[in-house]
């Protein structure tokens, strides 16, 4: 049992479920709620696998960092509780079926999404983290590419909703990981990882976050004021994001900068349960 569990972890089922969420939602506001049961289900199994496996890559990489940071050292590979060639073929396998189910029951271009998320993930960001703070912008791609399959899985096209909801999940996954950066800023250190708030201090943060919350609002007006959703996805989408702005603001002279992180963090994380619900709802909505 102690086994499974760490292979479980191994896959950050955190990341996995969130980008789950927003898979979803995208899928069933381009379905219009219509579309059949087997395509939900592959798509969703689908991106999972595909999410995990590129976890699972990730930490085989990032071991050596994980064992320098408090938060990750007693990861699997770490403890050395799962070893690596294990983990590779783990990796793969959850990779390869995940793939399959995406091109065989959704369509190839989703698969091809798919695919290009997990090996920028695993290869493009795990190095730009490694040498410049541009690393957080580098992992914000594919961490928005999980809502454009949902789409692309009913679509079968990129288009212009695609690309704001790309958006959307750039500009929210930014402040989200600046807050990390912030309130977790010891553990980067002691892994030396150029974070913002290490290479330009914690002040430039709060301004680079802020900017990226304001983007954030932009884009998600935008799929309402294009003719792409309607106006209750709006109010609720849009109410949400004003009030994480506003949380932002509120504590921006505050002396105590991890706690105004970890707020701003944790308020980022019902921006995106709100935002994905409005959107999954925006078809059945006025």
């Amino acid at each position: 049992m102690s086994t499974v569990r760490e292979y479980y972890r191994l896959t950050k089922p955190g990341i996995v479920y969130g980008n789950a969420f927003t898979t979803v939602a995208a899928f069933l506001y381009a379905s219009k709620w219509h579309s059949g049961v087997m395509l939900f289900l592959a798509t969703l199994v689908g991106i999972c696998l595909v999410v995990a496996s590129a976890c699972v890559f990730n930490n085989v990489l990032d071991r050596g960092i994980d064992r320098r940071m408090a938060r990750t050292k007693e990861r699997p590979l770490v403890t050395g509780a799962i070893g690596v060639p294990a983990a590779l073929v783990y990796g793969a396998v959850l990779g390869i079926i995940g793939l399959a189910l995406l091109y065989s029951q959704a369509n190839p271009l989703t698969a091809a999404l798919a695919l290009f998320g997990h090996i920028s993930y695993v290869l493009i960001y795990g190095w730009a983290k490694r040498v410049s703070s541009w690393g957080t912008v580098v992992g914000s791609i594919p961490g928005a590419i999980p809502i454009v399959v949902g789409y692309t899985a009913v679509t079968g096209r990129l288009d212009i909703p695609a690309l704001i909801l790309f958006l959307i999940l750039v500009f929210w996954q930014m402040p989200h990981f600046y807050a990390i950066a912030m309130y977790r800023l010891d553990d980067y250190a002691a892994a030396d990882i150029p974070v913002l708030p290490a290479r330009k201090g914690m002040r430039a943060t709060k301004v680079h976050l802020l900017c990226y919350i304001v983007a954030y609002l932009i884009a998600v007006t935008a799929l309402t004021v294009l003719g792409y959703a309607g106006w209750a996805y709006l109010v609720i989408a849009l109410g949400f994001g004003l009030a994480w702005a506003w949380r932002a603001l509120r504590g921006w002279k505050t002396p105590d900068d991890v706690r105004w992180a970890k707020g701003v963090f944790l308020y980022s994380l019902i921006v995106l349960v709100t935002f994905s619900i409005a959107l999954a709802l925006s078809p059945v909505l006025p």
